[in-house]
């Protein structure tokens, strides 16, 4: 009987110690899962965070792109080496020619020189032929400045600057010459300067027109004095200043004559660089306004 006591007390305890250990482990277990799901949460709202935090960087970047006012843009861009290479051709006069010291001066070239003294940066400027510039902007050279008209053409390529100068086409002729309207150039020889809105006009709306390329205007007047062509469309300030230097043997006249319309120049920049158009653009208006760009005309074209 004692033993059996013994026996069935023996297995109450044993069973209490089973019970104890299997609560212990079950509890364990409980606060291991608890622990492991608190941090599962914490890793996802974390990933989250960073997922917000990148979506709204790159969201910046992209506004940044579209309206290209990123600080790199603003702050440097094209002068940011504190020098602007500008492209001209020197065969232009009075718009640029080359000086007395071999270097290509102008009204073009003093305008382009006192936008740098502006901007406070280093104006280098390089003689090319006109029908080059177009394409070396962006590349050889920062922008171009050459009596250069605002095309639908060229904007394709390049933007342009606000306008600085409003020019008309003339026709230069023999002295005595009968040539006097649209119709009398029709089938004729004439004579333009490569690239430019002469050659434009007599190319694709002169009938029957004969037309001869030169890379320098004034080629193109010397073949005329020597009866190689019968006249030379080129604008109207060159054409003016060929007649006084050819007086007696050529005369310029007025556009209007022959229904050409009014052009204007301006400075031709990069495609779609609007943070150096602006700082150009800035530079011409306060030149007008404080009086340096009438000086600038005064100077170059009306004397």
């Amino acid at each position: 009987m004692k033993k059996c006591l013994a026996l069935m007390l023996t297995g109450v305890m044993a069973m209490s110690l089973l019970t104890a250990c299997g609560k212990d482990n079950a509890a364990e277990t409980t606060g291991d899962a608890v622990a492991e799901e608190t941090e599962t949460e914490s890793q996802e709202e974390e990933s989250a965070e960073a997922e917000d935090a990148s979506a709204e960087n790159a969201e910046t970047e992209s506004a940044g792109e579209e309206d290209g006012s990123t600080d790199a843009d603003v702050a440097s861009g094209v002068l940011s080496d504190g020098v602007l290479t500008v492209g001209t051709n020197a065969e232009f006069p009075p718009f640029e020619y080359v000086g007395d010291d071999g270097e290509p001066d102008g009204f073009d070239v003093a305008l382009i020189k006192a936008i740098g003294e502006k901007l406070g940066v280093e104006v280098r400027v390089e003689n090319m032929e006109f029908e080059a510039l177009v394409a070396a902007i962006g590349n050889k050279i920062d922008v171009a400045i050459a009596g250069m008209t605002i095309t639908e053409e060229r904007q394709k390529v390049v933007d342009f600057s606000d306008p600085y100068y409003d020019a008309l086409q003339y026709v230069i002729v023999p002295e005595g010459s009968a040539i006097a309207s649209m119709d009398d150039l029709a089938g004729k020889n004439i004579g333009v300067q490569l690239g430019t809105t002469g050659d434009f006009i007599a190319s694709d709306d002169v009938e029957g027109a004969n037309v001869s390329q030169y890379n320098k205007g004034v080629d193109a007047v010397n073949d005329l004095i020597n009866g190689k062509v019968d006249c030379v469309i080129i604008d109207k300030n060159p054409a003016q200043v060929f007649a006084e230097k050819f007086e007696g043997q050529v005369t310029a006249v007025d556009g209007a004559q022959f229904g050409f319309e009014v052009e204007k120049y301006a400075i031709a920049i990069p495609k779609g660089d609007t943070a150096l158009a602006d700082q150009i653009n800035a530079a011409l208006k306060e030149l007008k306004d404080d009086g340096t760009f009438d000086e600038l005309v005064s100077q170059y074209i009306e004397n």
